[in-house]
Parts: structure tokens; sequence; C-alpha cells
């Protein structure tokens, strides 16, 4: 009777790691679906910089192991499997809504805007959708809504990777223009550095107004919005 070694059963617990998480694909396969396209976005909650979202199709014949949900991976592993997916799979797509389109038309509908700009973006046409979330974006294309998508369907959990390692790059862009908020550490979010820095900066343009610590701050006469004038 043969042993597995320590890395055979590695190997063997993330094969069965993701086929679980392709049980959704799998079935859509089966009922005769062939480019199959996880959506999901990055960067809803943070007080400052767009939010992005990307749609990815993976190759049934190629593995990439360690595909998860972003939240759940390292910034450095983030990376490496970024530049993996970005590689070897089917077709990808990368959408932004700016902090003008946020402010505009609420965070939801920039979202789905952006996801939708993904999907359209892909070099291959999908044939069905999964999608993170509740809500679906205004395409004519078949879809599902997948709450908690991103740890249940490895497409998505692959397209979460893909825009949080977008977003983050941006934000460290971002960083070497407005230095004082920390956005390369928070990446926006508003941890204690970001709330300290934005009482005592005041917000900067790629701050939301439409969020309340921003526009708390903006109808603060003594703090004005860094590079242009507080509309309250």
């Amino acid at each position: 009777m043969s042993r597995r070694g320590p890395a055979e059963s590695i190997q063997r617990r993330e094969f069965c790691r993701q086929q679980q998480m392709l049980i959704h694909e799998a079935a859509l396969r089966e009922d005769g679906y062939h480019s199959i396209a996880g959506v999901d976005e990055a960067g809803r909650g943070p007080l400052a910089g767009p939010v992005v979202a990307a749609a990815v199709i993976l190759r049934w014949d190629t593995s990439i192991p360690g595909i998860n949900d972003s939240k759940k991976l390292s910034e450095p592993r983030r990376e490496s499997l970024y530049e993996e997916i970005c590689t070897k799979a089917a077709g990808y797509g990368v959408g932004v809504a700016s902090r003008e389109t946020i402010d505009r038309v609420n965070i939801l509908r920039a979202s789905l805007k952006a996801m939708r700009t993904a999907v359209l973006r892909l070099a291959i046409e999908p044939d069905f959708l999964l999608i993170d979330g509740p809500y679906l974006p205004d395409l004519n294309l078949s879809m599902k809504a997948l709450p908690r998508g991103d740890s249940l369907s490895l497409s998505i959990a692959a397209a979460s990777i893909v825009a949080k390692v977008t977003r983050d790059r941006i934000m460290r862009k971002l960083d070497r223009l407005y230095p004082q908020y920390g956005f390369v550490r928070n990446k926006g979010y508003p941890t204690a550095e970001h709330l300290a820095a934005l009482n005592r900066f005041g917000p900067c343009e790629v701050h939301r107004r439409s969020f309340r610590p921003v526009a708390e701050k903006l109808c603060q006469p003594e703090i004005p919005l860094v590079g242009k004038t507080p509309d309250c």
C-alpha cells in the first residue's frame, strides 16, 4: 500500500478544493455553456479612489493552483496569481469607475458599470456570467448572481484577484500624488491612519465626496478640499 508524501497530499487537497469551487461552472457546462466568465469588483468600501471590476474566463484544460478569494491571500501571493491568471486565462477584462462616477451615480451603480465594462473588454465573448453578489450588471447575456461568489466559484475568485491587484496598483500610484494619506498602505479604506490624515489635511481630489466621513469634512469651512473648492 503506497503512502502519499506531504507534497502530494497538499496537491491533492488543492485539487479537491478547486474542484469544489468549480461546481457552478461544471453545472453550466453540462447545460451547454462553454465560455463562462466570473465577474467581481474591488473597492466598494474605501473612502478614496475608484472601484475596479474584472471578468475572467478560465481555461478548462489549465490549472492555476492557489486561486482563491483575494481577501484570503497575501499581497505577494495575489500579485503572483494575477500574472499567472492574465497569462493562462482564456480571457480577462477590467473596468474602472472613477471617483467622479461613484459620486455621481452612487457606489452600487458605479460597481455595476465597472462590471459591464470589464465583460465588454473580454477578448472572447462569454455565453454565461457568474456575478459576485446579489446584483446584476446591465448586459444582454445569460448570468447568475452568486452572493459570496469569490469563495464559491473559481472563476469569480480569479476575477477578484485581478480586480484587487489592479486597484491596489492604482492606489499605489495615487499615494505618490497624495502621500499624506497613506494610500500605499490603506488603499483608501477608512483605517485609523487614513481617518487621522483626513482630519488633519482634509479631503483630496480622489476622496469620495458622497461618503459620509469625506462629506462631513467638505462641509467644514476650516478644512477645504485639497486642490478644489468644497461643494456643500
